[in-house]
């Protein structure tokens, strides 16, 4: 006889999702558990499993419960860890959640304890891709009169720059569309929703072609990569402290970066 002593708890990978297994963890009282999201998820013969269905309202009250143990601080970092989509986040934020709410005081800075330790690198490592992309996202004019971005983040970051370009571009419509994760965000000029796309066979994301772009567009490019190559002083150059700065990574989406259209 198989002795199955661990619960699995399946979500759909949405925060609130996250939350939602938290609550039941504490509500069905679980010894032992692991969290994970469906699309990660494998069967195993060792383990019980319960598929969680997200509730918005079992999620407050978790949220609700660690404003009361977390500084702002904590619940960022807390957020900013589970958009870092590492495979075994859940279980690590758990484990966080559960010292929070054990400990009598504050634990942000209680780098002793591993969960708080793993819990603030990684969400260091987001905070900085966050900042690059509001930094190096470039907007490119369609021909329907959209402005439109892709990028593709190394963290699920698209939720944490909302309102940056939210604010910043509040007079224009526009698209930021993360490729890796195939879902954007559209600003309307009065709301932002979540979209995803079937882009058409012969619309390449990252090129600016005359069939899907502004003429103004291309013209505007055109201009700009002419202002940065004569500005650009070769005897001054240092690629390596460049690369530092604007890391190769981001080079396919900058206008400067790419070959006279």
């Amino acid at each position: 006889m198989i002795i199955r002593e661990e619960t699995t708890l399946i979500y759909d990978g949405t925060f609130d999702g996250f939350l939602t297994c938290v609550f039941e963890v504490f509500n069905l009282k679980l010894p032992q558990v692991k969290i994970i999201r469906k699309s990660r998820f494998q069967e195993s013969l060792f383990s019980s499993n319960l598929e969680i269905t997200s509730d918005s309202q079992k999620a407050d009250r978790v949220w609700t419960a660690l404003q009361k143990k977390l500084s702002e601080k904590g619940k960022s970092r807390l957020y900013y860890a589970f958009l870092g989509e590492n495979p075994q986040i859940e279980n690590h934020l758990l484990e966080y959640i559960q010292y929070a709410f054990k400990s009598k005081s504050p634990i942000d800075c209680d780098f002793t304890n591993k969960n708080v330790l793993k819990v603030s690198q990684i969400a260091k490592s987001v905070g900085r891709e966050k900042h690059r992309m509001e930094a190096f996202v470039r907007f490119r004019l369609s021909k329907d009169q959209l402005y439109f971005a892709t990028i593709e983040p190394d963290f699920n970051v698209l939720p944490l720059i909302t309102k940056h370009f939210e604010s910043r571009y509040a007079d224009q419509k526009w698209i930021i569309y993360d490729l890796s994760r195939n879902y954007g965000i559209f600003y309307n000029l009065e709301t932002v929703d979540t979209i995803t796309f079937d882009f058409p066979s012969d619309f390449d994301p990252i090129k600016t072609t005359e069939a899907f772009f502004s003429s103004e567009e291309i013209e505007f490019q055109t201009l700009w990569q002419d202002y940065f190559n004569s500005t650009n002083i070769p005897s001054r150059k240092n690629l390596e402290l460049h690369v530092q700065h604007v890391p190769k990574r981001y080079w396919k989406y900058l206008s400067e970066k790419q070959p006279k259209l």
